[in-house]
């Protein structure tokens, strides 16, 4: 085979994987629709990122640059696009930033020619990731993700690291502003801004932990209110969706996207993390906080809201499910970004009307074995009435 003759069939085939048409899936659970296929992996990033063209300098057509992951998506719409701002990590083990642009949300996903410039803060991150998007009332809208740097005070342990909450704003995903990270006396991962002004504040999730790792004594999702995001500082933290023992956010929790604002309530999806003898389960929980009070919670289904399946079990790190974008369209329908396995990406369907209902008619976690069988049998009851 020639040089010409390769590289046009890495094309072709390149632009067959991107075409392909996406398909429900049959008989899922009534909440959403999950999807036949991921909708962005490794393999869809462009060619043009990953392989030198020049047959004098790539005699063999090598993939200079690999990549191993697309994953943990922001999600918008914006001028009628559904654009993803994608976690891409190359074979490097660094992660960066990228847009990638579907006509319909759910397939024909294709990236922008260039991953994104990311500003460097004054301390230079060594890796970036997890990115939440939030289109803020004023105006701006505003990246948060992870920064993660070596900590220097461990200088012989290549493992020990710090996490801060970074922050940059945009107008249109191109240009960017980074501005100083988030503030706080404790490490801080998935931290999300708040999609309006509460008493006149920027407001934030957190999630505080005295480890990059552990969260130690953090109790779970938290709640700050910061005046000036220019020089954002977290001075008073409050736990507002605590951990549990014994439930899937038993190790850890986290807010995912920025919550929707519904007639009924903040509505919010977050992960919960418990161990298990084969490491770590993470999973998508979803909970509801009151529209005048984002602090406290008016509805928690529960147990987990979406976990990996099949083949979304098996890849670089098993047994995850993690969102951190989600889109709202104008006839209410609810786009849900997922990753599995820090492997690939995928996407949910649902409506407002049916997360409301999940949300609101869904039996809480009784926290024990008796209360969770006493639901049960409750159903059993009515259904008995009703199916006679």
């Amino acid at each position: 085979m020639t040089y010409e003759s390769r590289k046009k069939q890495l094309f072709e085939r390149h632009e067959a994987l991107l075409a392909l048409k996406n398909e429900p899936v049959e008989w899922g659970n009534g909440i959403y629709e999950r999807y036949q296929r991921p909708i962005l992996t490794a393999e869809h990033t462009p060619l043009e990122w990953r392989y030198d063209f020049s047959e004098k300098d790539n005699p063999y057509l090598m993939q200079r640059i690999m990549m191993n992951a697309v994953l943990n998506a922001g999600a918008i719409k914006l001028n009628g696009r559904y654009l993803l701002v994608c976690r891409v990590e190359g074979a490097d083990r660094k992660s960066f930033f990228a847009v990638a642009e579907s006509p319909n949300g759910i397939d024909n996903f294709r990236f922008w020619d260039e991953p994104i410039t990311m500003p460097e803060d004054l301390i230079p991150a060594t890796n970036v990731y997890d990115m939440r998007v939030t289109q803020h009332e004023d105006g701006w809208i505003y990246g948060v993700f992870c920064a993660e740097r070596h900590d220097d005070s461990q200088p012989g342990n290549l493992s020990a690291a710090t996490a801060t909450a970074a922050i940059a704003r945009t107008k249109d995903l191109v240009d960017w502003e980074r501005l100083p990270d988030l503030k706080s006396r404790s490490q801080q991962r998935n931290v999300v801004l708040h999609p309006e002004f509460v008493d006149g504040k920027y407001a934030f999730y957190t999630r505080p932990q005295d480890g990059f790792i552990d969260t130690g004594s953090g109790g779970g999702i938290g709640w700050a209110l910061v005046e000036d995001i220019t020089h954002a500082e977290v001075k008073d933290e409050i736990i507002i969706n605590p951990r549990h023992y014994h439930t899937i956010q038993e190790v850890k929790n986290g807010e995912g996207p920025a919550p929707l604002k519904t007639q009924k309530g903040w509505l919010h999806l977050a992960h919960g993390v418990r161990g298990t003898a084969d490491g770590l389960r993470y999973v998508l929980y979803m909970y509801m906080t009151a529209l005048n009070d984002p602090t406290r919670v008016i509805a928690q289904p529960g147990g987990w809201f979406l976990v990996p399946e099949g083949r979304e079990y098996v890849g670089d790190v098993m047994n995850v499910a993690f969102s951190n974008g989600w889109i709202l369209d104008d006839d209410g329908r609810v786009l849900i970004y997922y990753a599995t396995a820090d492997t690939r990406l995928h996407v949910a369907v649902s409506s407002l009307d049916r997360l409301i209902d999940y949300c609101m008619n869904t039996p809480e976690d009784g926290l024990r074995t008796g209360a969770s069988v006493e639901n049960i049998k409750q159903l059993i009851r009515k259904n008995h009435g009703t199916l006679k």
